[in-house]
């Protein structure tokens, strides 16, 4: 990236000494089967799109049915109901009134919070987030890593160049009287950079449905031979062939900025 160039996504660590963010892995942090690391750029490019981030505490959650309470180190391991209050991260509040302008002391962000939905807590990363003009932050589940415990996270996508604010996720306990054990040992996040031109309205309603028997041409079915038929007549069949070519491609293709760029003037033509 050019010196002069803004960064597309700069993280703010607020809670001092939390784990960094880290560049997503393609392996699945080692996770993915081999033949999948190998052959399968789809499944490697989905896993390293983005960066992992780390929950700044370990905790343990369980939910009632009627209520979630939370724990960690800090508590002694004591359960605290949390309802549909909010908690600090443990000091966090008087060292942020100490960095903090007279005006901001006292709005720390919560740690955790209640939400009104069953089971649901929103859980801060300790991080601020800001994002490069028309870039937003998608947030998830780590992708293609393994579910650890029974709980699942909402998908979420914010424009961060237009909002200075806390980089958070929510958690949906799904299954009562059952402890879910949230660890440092692997990411609770990944969030992805998304240009704000892939989803607005033109692109998302510019989708067509072809029936291929009634109206494919030549162009389809020459490209038909090309990926499906042409590789499984070969007398050596070897696996990663798309894998193989996209990588390449993909050395060949250049600036990726420049690629948006054009993407966005086509848009904008549209």
């Amino acid at each position: 990236m050019a010196e002069d160039r803004q960064p597309i996504v700069t993280f703010h660590r607020l809670i001092p000494g939390i784990p960094s963010p880290q560049r997503a892995d393609r392996s699945g942090l080692g996770g993915l089967p081999t033949r999948a690391y190998r052959f399968c750029d789809a499944v490697t490019t989905a896993a390293g799109y983005g960066w992992h981030i780390t929950a700044p505490l370990e905790i343990g959650l369980r939910w009632d049915g009627t209520e979630v309470s939370w724990t960690c180190a800090e508590l002694e391991h004591e359960w605290m109901p949390l309802g549909l209050g909010a908690v600090q991260f443990p000091h966090f509040r008087a060292r942020f009134d100490e960095e903090a302008p007279e005006d901001v002391q006292g709005y720390s962000p919560p740690f955790l919070t209640g939400l009104p939905e069953a089971g649901v807590v929103q859980m801060w990363t300790g991080l601020f987030v800001e994002t490069a003009p028309g870039w937003s932050l998608m947030t998830r589940a780590p992708v293609n890593l393994p579910k650890t415990g029974p709980y699942e996270q909402f998908e979420g996508i914010v424009e961060f160049d237009k909002w200075f604010g806390p980089l958070f996720t929510n958690i949906r306990l799904t299954q009562t009287n059952t402890i879910v054990e949230i660890t440092q040992l692997r990411p609770i996040l990944q969030v992805q950079p998304v240009p704000q031109f892939a989803y607005a309205e033109p692109i998302l309603n510019s989708a067509v449905v072809k029936d291929a028997f009634t109206r494919w041409g030549e162009r389809e079915w020459d490209l038909y031979r090309q990926d499906v038929v042409h590789p499984n007549q070969a007398e050596e069949h070897k696996p990663g062939r798309y894998a193989s070519e996209v990588r390449r491609q993909r050395r060949a293709a250049g600036c990726p900025f420049a690629a948006m760029a054009a993407a966005q003037e086509s848009l904008k033509a549209g």
